[in-house]
């Protein structure tokens, strides 16, 4: 394909202004701008009405972003034990079949946040609803007191790279902060899947799909301190060499 790259983004389902909407921030936007200099294309959350073979000749990516909802514990056989209000159920049945179709047409995705946790369930991995809960643990969420801007410039814990992976090809340190803004994260790790990154109290924030050309999930917000973390400029120079071949 000629002219910049494209990369689709999966939306989220909400309500605004009283009305369902299809909605991302631009928080995750702007890095492909600036940084991977591609094309973003917003996907609608309608489920199994969106084929990504259908156009998969036409673009050339996948995001996948956070957001406040939560994956269904449904989808990895798991009684539910949050409110019903934070699912995304239109979300839900978009990206875990879209993940599986880009790992299988070696299609470059880098997943954030939720969407990290999407991809460790579409590949049969399972979820802790509730991290903070679980003893020896590092309370992951937000400090929802500071403007939004700030809570994801605050760098909360240290990420440990594993060595052979993605993130020692790309040139990250051995040992890197992140920020932290959630509720759930990895209980089982899926087995495709490559632990990249853990966090200082063990828990899996980063993985991988080793073989194929970029399939890449973190816990954390790269694209939320990108202009004052280096380590988060290297992710997405990466995927931008992915989306271009090299």
């Amino acid at each position: 394909m000629s002219g910049l790259p494209i990369v689709c983004i999966p939306c989220n389902r909400v309500e605004y202004q009283k009305a369902s909407s299809h909605l991302v921030k631009h928080q995750y936007v702007r890095p492909l701008l600036e940084i991977v200099k591609c094309i973003p294309l917003l996907i609608p959350a309608i489920g199994k009405d969106f084929d990504l073979k259908s156009i998969a000749g036409k673009i050339d990516g996948l995001l996948l972003t956070g957001s406040s909802s939560h994956v269904c514990p449904s989808n990895y056989n798991t009684e539910r034990t949050f409110d019903e209000h934070e699912l995304d159920i239109d979300r839900d049945e978009t990206t875990l079949p879209l993940i599986r179709t880009a790992i299988e047409i070696d299609m470059p995705l880098f997943a954030i946040c939720r969407g990290f946790q999407e991809m460790n369930v579409a590949c049969g991995g399972t979820l802790h609803q509730h991290i903070h809960n679980l003893p020896g643990k590092l309370d992951h969420r937000g400090d929802y007191s500071l403007p939004v801007k700030e809570q994801y410039e605050v760098q909360k814990h240290k990420i440990c790279t594993q060595k052979g992976g993605l993130f020692e090809r790309l040139g990250l340190p051995a040992e890197f902060t992140a920020n932290s803004l959630h509720q759930q994260g990895v209980n089982k790790l899926a087995p495709s899947l490559f632990a990249e990154g853990i966090s200082e109290d063990g828990l899996a924030e980063a993985v991988s799909m080793p073989k194929k050309r970029f399939v890449l999930g973190t816990q954390w917000h790269p694209e939320g301190d990108f202009w004052l973390n280096p380590s988060s400029v290297k992710i997405f120079e990466g995927f931008a060499k992915a989306l271009r071949g090299k």
